[in-house]
């Protein structure tokens, strides 16, 4: 099905179809609540809101913006501006000051809903729209102010959808996109966008009413709102929700909820894997997950140790392209497109790539003419961004969605992630990408987690440099990761990176994604601030790599200074 073939159901006539149905909606630390329940609290915010929209002038962009953990309450908004017409506004709790105002004020958000640990990161911030803190038009939940808004509206109905029209083409979310490499995008998804969405995963995950859906990835993003909390509403299966992602008690709160499936996005996997294993683990209810990016080994780990089928698959918040896995596929590889006009295009003459190739090593050996972004030429079910005609332009160009990674594509057909447009690095005149270096190094035992990203060179283009996150209580051995890479056949002689740093915590987002952009601004300037950093480099071609001291960043300064390229550095 695509985009313009989803019927008129809209998302509103899925919340009011629970109105009487007293199977299990919400698990949520030692409550539960009824789909009756759920819908009754739903009415009242809906009430509320239709009362605050009744103030403001024809045309007002009716947006709620919602800055709370995964609680019962961010879900009772999502029901609320599903039959109203309204918008959600998902806001980001780990953006500060000018860039969460700017979130705020740019989306139009006309109220706020937040939370006591929440509040006072809007302290000081022009909310535009949504007035100060303290006012009406900023709830905090579970305090006085809170209950006093809403207490008027007690006893509300759903609005019926002759009371209150909804129509598929109405925006239903604003959805950030996660900024690991610029600032954030609002993508629009329409009711019609998100039944799409529903029931395409409803096919792939088979959920009913006798599911549970865990839930602990932010309900803020596109993973979990559209694999897993809009198909367990739609299916009417209950769904169990934890405040934050935590990989210590993932397994005794699928066991505590009886969770049947999971969704994930990141890196969630590599950390429960981390935890300790013990002969029970299987003994569980899980039986499906659902993610993306998840490694090929944390996969197959995962689903030996936990007796749980994964379903990980290439998606954007935008959804213009998908790319799903199959049996028998490739190493390292996504999958294969699921439609015949998803490709990989030059950017600069939007012409195919030539199909890439690799030696008897399993090497890339036409990497640079095969690298290209991922395409669907067919449009996709992208609908926009909020706001932002630049940011349209560049993902929809001559009738086709460009979604700004980075691939290349064998002859059989199958996809293989090198990285974000930004990811691409230019060392020695040759051209290539961050994620096949990424998986590579992904392989070393004691590597938990690991970026590849640009650093400037002195002379010309970019130098390689890799950040690892080691497995907890293991030591790093230059000598022996370099040797490592040495013997892996299909790591090309220029990915070797030139700078290595081992880091205590990659920067992550809360959706599990290292945020590059703050490695590529930090580069090795980290031995410039603090006695402890752990940088090594290779000062020339050879792969005899050394410590990196603050004398070393001294010199490289004055090299770059020597080189009129110092202003690579600021």
């Amino acid at each position: 099905m695509t985009l313009g073939e989803a019927h008129a159901v809209t998302f509103a006539d899925h919340v009011r179809a629970r109105a009487n149905d007293d199977s299990i909606a919400l698990k949520f630390d030692d409550r539960q609540w009824t789909y009756r329940a759920w819908c009754d609290e739903v009415a009242v915010r809906a009430a509320w809101w239709r009362s605050v929209m009744a103030e403001r002038a024809e045309g007002t962009p009716p947006h709620i913006g919602v800055l709370l953990d995964n609680t019962p309450e961010f879900t009772m908004w999502l029901g609320a501006a599903a039959v109203v017409g309204a918008a959600v506004v998902g806001i980001n709790p780990t953006r500060r000051g000018a860039e969460l105002e700017r979130d705020i004020t740019f989306t139009d958000c006309q109220v706020v809903i937040t939370e006591p640990s929440q509040v006072e990161l809007l302290d000081g911030l022009d909310l535009g729209a949504a007035g100060s803190v303290g006012g009406d038009h900023v709830l905090v939940v579970d305090t006085d102010q809170h209950r006093n808004v809403l207490r008027p509206f007690a006893g509300s109905r759903l609005p019926t959808a002759e009371e209150c029209p909804v129509d598929p083409t109405d925006n239903f979310l604003l959805v950030f996109t996660s900024g690991t490499s610029g600032a954030p995008k609002a993508v629009i998804t329409t009711h019609r966008r998100l039944m799409f969405v529903t029931q395409s995963m409803i096919a792939i995950t088979q959920l009913t009413a006798d599911d549970t859906t865990y839930i602990s990835m932010p309900l803020f993003h596109s993973n979990a709102l559209f694999t897993a909390w809009a198909p367990s509403v739609a299916s009417g299966a209950a769904v169990a929700l934890r405040r934050k992602f935590s990989a210590s008690e993932f397994l005794s709160d699928v066991r505590q909820y009886g969770a049947t499936y999971f969704n994930y996005v990141g890196k969630p996997l590599t950390y429960i894997l981390a935890i300790p294993e013990r002969a029970d683990d299987s003994d569980n209810p899980l039986r499906r997950g659902f993610g993306n990016e998840g490694s090929e080994v944390d996969i197959a780990r995962f689903a030996a140790r936990f007796g749980c089928v994964l379903t990980d698959g290439y998606g954007q918040t935008e959804t213009g392209a998908s790319i799903v896995r199959v049996p028998d596929m490739p190493t390292g590889s996504l999958g294969v497109a699921a439609q015949d006009s998803i490709m990989v295009l030059d950017p600069e003459t939007g012409n195919e790539c030539p199909r890439a190739r690799f030696d008897e090593s399993g090497r890339l050996v036409n990497g640079e003419e095969a690298t290209g972004e991922i395409v669907n030429t067919g449009g996709g079910t992208f609908e926009g961004y909020w706001n932002n005609d630049e940011a349209n332009r560049e993902r929809l160009r001559n009738g086709a969605y460009w979604t700004g990674d980075l691939a290349y594509r064998d002859e059989k057909g199958f996809f293989y992630f090198a990285g974000r447009t930004s990811d691409w690095l230019r060392v020695d005149g040759e051209n290539f990408a961050a994620a096949p270096i990424e998986r590579i190094v992904m392989r070393h035992p004691k590597v938990l987690l690991a970026a590849v990203y640009g650093v400037p060179d002195v002379d010309a283009g970019d130098r390689a440099m890799v950040a690892l996150q080691l497995q907890p209580g293991t030591t790093f051995d230059i000598d022996e990761f370099v040797g490592f890479l040495t013997s892996q056949g299909d790591l090309g002689p220029k990915w070797i990176p030139t700078y290595v740093e081992v880091v205590d915590e990659l920067p992550l987002t809360q959706t599990n994604k290292v945020v590059k952009r703050e490695l590529v601004a930090r580069r090795w300037h980290s031995v410039e601030r603090r006695d402890d950093a752990r940088i090594w480099f290779r000062p020339g071609k050879s792969l005899d790599f050394v410590s990196f001291t603050r004398d070393d960043a001294t010199r490289l300064r004055q090299a770059f200074e020597i080189a009129g390229r110092s202003q690579l550095l600021d």
